[in-house]
C-alpha cells in the first residue's frame, strides 16, 4: 500500500480546511456597485483622505465623493459592500447630499453639470469650468498690496511716458508667447510688470512652470504661476504685450540683443546652372520664413529639390519680432502667387518636385512688399506679373 499522500491530504493533516468554497455570484449591478467602491477606496489610499466636494477639487474626485454619499444613503449597497475592503467609509459622516439611491455614474454626472447624452467623456463638462481655467482665474484673483510699490511706481509712470511718445508699442499677445523677468503686458485693462521669475519646476501634470512676481499698476502683486499668467493673457482677447524700446520695428536688418525674435524672411538667389534660371537669376527668387539661422537652413541646398537641386545665395533677410511665421510666410507666397516659376523636377530618388516657394519677381519689388505689410497695408496692393509693379486696388479699374 502506498504512502503517498495527496495534497488535500496533507493540507488537511496541516489543519486547511479544503472544502471548496462557494463562489458568490454578483449581478451586473452589485458589480458595478462593488467596482465603483473601489474606485473610491483606491483614490482614498493614494491620497491618505476620502475624495470631498467642492468645486476647485477635481473632477474625478467631486464624483467619487458624490458616489460615495449615495453608496452611505443606499442599504442596498451598504449590504453588498459590508464585507469589502475599506467598509469602515460606509460609516464616516455623510454629506448630506440629495441624490437618489441608486448611485449610477449617468446621475452622478449630471449632478455635476456634465451633458451625459452629448458627451460621455467624464472630462467633458457643461456648466463646471476646467480645471486649468478656474486655477487661472484664481491666481489672477489673488493680489496682495505690494509694499514696495514706490520702488515700482517710477516704472509705470516711465513706460506710460513712452508708450505716449511711441518709444514703446502695445502689440496682441501671442498664444503662450515667451514671458520674462522685465516684461511688460495689459492684461484687463492694466498694465503688469513681470518683476521676477522664480527657478522651473515640473507641475503634477509634468509640464515645466515657474513663480511669477507679478506687479499691477494698481499697487497691488500676485505671486502666480508662469502658465497661470499666459493662460489669463491668451483668455483676454484685448491682452497687449508692451514692446521695449530697443525692441525696434517688427521687421528689422539689423539684430538688436533684446529683440523677442520670432525668425526671419529670407530672399534666396539660386546659382543653379539651368540655362533659363542662369538667363533670369536676378529675378528669380526664394521667398521663405524661419525660426532658425537662414545659413544654416540652406547648408545642403543642393542636395534638396526645395532649392533647385543647386547652391543658393542669400539676398536679403528681415528680422521678425511677434509674428506668426507660418500666415506671414502664407501670405506672402499667396501675394505673389501669381508670379510662381513654374519649374519640375526630379529629386535625388528620382521623385518628380514642383517648387513652391521661387518667384519671378524682381528683389526691388520683394523689398517693397514687405515695406508695405510693414505698415499693414499689404491687402491693398497686387503684384502686377505684365510690369513687375506693385499696383494699389484703388487706382485699379
Amino acid at each position: 500500500m502506498s504512502n503517498k499522500q495527496t495534497d488535500e491530504e496533507l493540507l488537511a493533516s496541516l489543519g486547511v480546511d479544503v472544502t471548496p468554497v462557494k463562489k458568490v455570484e454578483r449581478t451586473p449591478r452589485e458589480q458595478r456597485i462593488i467596482a465603483g467602491f473601489e474606485e473610491i477606496i483606491r483614490f482614498t489610499k493614494e491620497n491618505g483622505r476620502e475624495p470631498r466636494h467642492g468645486e476647485g477639487r477635481d473632477i474625478f474626485e467631486r464624483i467619487y465623493a458624490t458616489r460615495l454619499d449615495a453608496i452611505r444613503k443606499s442599504e442596498e449597497c451598504r449590504k453588498v459592500l459590508e464585507s469589502a475592503e475599506g467598509s469602515e467609509l460606509l460609516e464616516a459622516m455623510q454629506h448630506g447630499v440629495s441624490l437618489r439611491e441608486d448611485p449610477d455614474d449617468e446621475s452622478l454626472l449630471n449632478s455635476l453639470g456634465v451633458d451625459w447624452e452629448k458627451q460621455a467623456d467624464v472630462t467633458y463638462l457643461k456648466h463646471v469650468k476646467p480645471r486649468a481655467e478656474i486655477r487661472a482665474a484664481e491666481e489672477v484673483a489673488k493680489r496682495d498690496l505690494c509694499k514696495d510699490f514706490d520702488v515700482f511706481r517710477p516704472l509705470f509712470e516711465s513706460v506710460q511716458k513712452e508708450i505716449e511718445s511711441g518709444e514703446r508699442r502695445t502689440i496682441k499677445f501671442k498664444d503662450n508667447a515667451e514671458v520674462n523677468k522685465g516684461d511688460w503686458f495689459i492684461l484687463d485693462g492694466q498694465k503688469i510688470y513681470v518683476a521676477a521669475v522664480g527657478e522651473p519646476f515640473i507641475t503634477e501634470y509634468e509640464r515645466p512652470d515657474r513663480r511669477l512676481r507679478v506687479i499691477y499698476d494698481n499697487g497691488t502683486e500676485n505671486d502666480m504661476l508662469l502658465r497661470s499668467l499666459q493662460r489669463a493673457l491668451n483668455k483676454d482677447k484685448a491682452s497687449r504685450r508692451i514692446t521695449d524700446p530697443s525692441l525696434g520695428p517688427l521687421f528689422s536688418a539689423e539684430e538688436e540683443e533684446d529683440d523677442l525674435a520670432a525668425g526671419y524672411i529670407y530672399v534666396l538667389r539660386s546659382l543653379s546652372d539651368d540655362p533659363f534660371i542662369a538667363k533670369n537669376r536676378t529675378v528669380i527668387h526664394k521667398i521663405g520664413v524661419t525660426g532658425g539661422d537662414v545659413q544654416k537652413r540652406i547648408a545642403n541646398a543642393k542636395k534638396d529639390a526645395t532649392y533647385l537641386l543647386a547652391d543658393v545665395e542669400i539676398v536679403q533677410t528681415f528680422k521678425l519680432a511677434n509674428i506668426n511665421r507660418k500666415k506671414l510666410e502664407e501670405l506672402l507666397h499667396q501675394f505673389f502667387a501669381p508670379a510662381r516659376l513654374d519649374v519640375d523636377l526630379l529629386d535625388r530618388f528620382g521623385a518628380k518636385v514642383v517648387p513652391r516657394e521661387w518667384f519671378l519677381v524682381p528683389l526691388a519689388v520683394v523689398e517693397e512688399a514687405i515695406e508695405i505689410l510693414k505698415h499693414g497695408t499689404i491687402l491693398n496692393y497686387r503684384y502686377d506679373t505684365a510690369t513687375a509693379k506693385l499696383q494699389r486696388l484703388d487706382k485699379l479699374g
